[in-house]
């Protein structure tokens, strides 16, 4: 790969030295992009995997038939003769060599899928390769690369892939091939394949693309600009309308405050008053409460004590009277 590399750049300072004059053109193409935009090509693709998807689906199930006939082996022998078991494994080992031998030649290196890729794809390239030459011959460039092969490209323009122009040659090509009545052949053949390039013509058309996408470039950075000065402005206005909208609200809430404060203040006026005059009230009516069980008990006390005089003068007077009583039975 190196050597090849080497070889390019060779070719490269070659042409450069024998063409410094007019200059050096070179193009490039993607040929799996355009393998990937060939119907045709993409068809007959499509078909082959389908192919080999089917081969593969059948050397699978015989493959696993082959393993069905291990397991039934092993289970089966206890009850086998060493003769049958010998006969049976070579029968399984001729089997699986049979399915190896058909998968080998379905998809080994010169298998049918290898060679039917090769006769599908040989056509296609013959296109492409006919196509960069009528190109290159057509609009005089010196080199045409191809960005899908093994030599590195570090950096590609987009401006220099003639890929579209080989699809558009390919399918041209294919128009003229398939074409049926005397009109469409006719179409087909006046139909440039590879339109011609006025070189001058080329570099002013690309100089005036440039100049439209700077001005474009400009553009669209002076309406950016414009827009972000517009956000700005709508962002300031919506800022200073939130800090009004702010202070009216906190102006709002600290009258709101202030009534509170002041109606507060009344209640706990009312509150202090009305707690005093309460509590003189009670005090009174403790006072009154306080002095009706005094005289309760003093009125208790005395009652007392006349029960206790009464029970005296009673006790005295039965004394005397006894006195009495004895003395009148002595004198008897």
């Amino acid at each position: 790969m190196q050597n090849k590399v080497l070889y390019l750049l060779i070719l490269v300072l070659l042409s450069l030295s024998l063409n410094a004059q007019r200059g050096v053109r070179v193009a490039y193409v993607d040929t799996e992009y355009i393998l990937e935009n060939v119907p045709e090509y993409q068809e007959a693709l499509a078909q082959l995997n389908q192919k080999a998807d089917s081969w593969k689906n059948e050397i699978q199930e015989k493959l696993s038939a082959i393993e069905q006939k291990r397991k039934n082996l092993s289970n089966e022998k206890a009850l086998l003769t060493k003769e049958l078991i010998d006969e049976r494994e070579e029968d399984i080992f001729f089997e699986e060599k049979e399915i190896l031998d058909y998968q080998q030649k379905r998809f080994g290196p010169n298998g049918d899928l290898f060679i039917q890729q090769k006769q599908l794809m040989q056509p296609v390239q013959d296109q492409i390769f006919a196509a960069v030459q009528d190109i290159a011959s057509s609009r005089k460039y010196d080199f045409i690369f191809d960005k899908s092969s093994n030599g590195t490209m570090l950096f590609s323009n987009k401006v220099l892939d003639v890929s579209e122009t080989v699809i558009r040659s390919i399918t041209r090509t294919s128009k003229r091939t398939q074409a049926q009545s005397k009109a469409e052949r006719k179409a087909a053949k006046d139909e440039t394949l590879v339109p011609e390039i006025n070189l001058e013509q080329e570099a002013r058309a690309k100089a005036l693309e440039e100049k439209k996408k700077e001005r474009e470039s400009a553009i669209e950075k002076a309406r950016q600009e414009k827009l972000a000065a517009r956000e700005a402005k709508v962002k300031a206005a919506e800022e200073r309308r939130q800090k009004i909208l702010a202070e009216r609200e906190k102006a709002k809430q600290d009258k709101l405050n202030a009534k509170d404060n002041s109606a507060d203040k009344t209640e706990a006026e009312k509150a202090t008053s009305g707690k005093t005059e309460t509590k003189t009230r009670e005090q009174l009516i403790e006072e009154n409460r306080q002095k009706k069980l005094a005289e309760r008990e003093a009125r208790k006390k005395a009652l007392e004590e006349k029960k206790k005089q009464i029970l005296e003068e009673r006790k005295k007077a039965l004394e005397e009277r006894q006195k009495q009583n004895d003395s009148i039975n002595q004198n008897k």
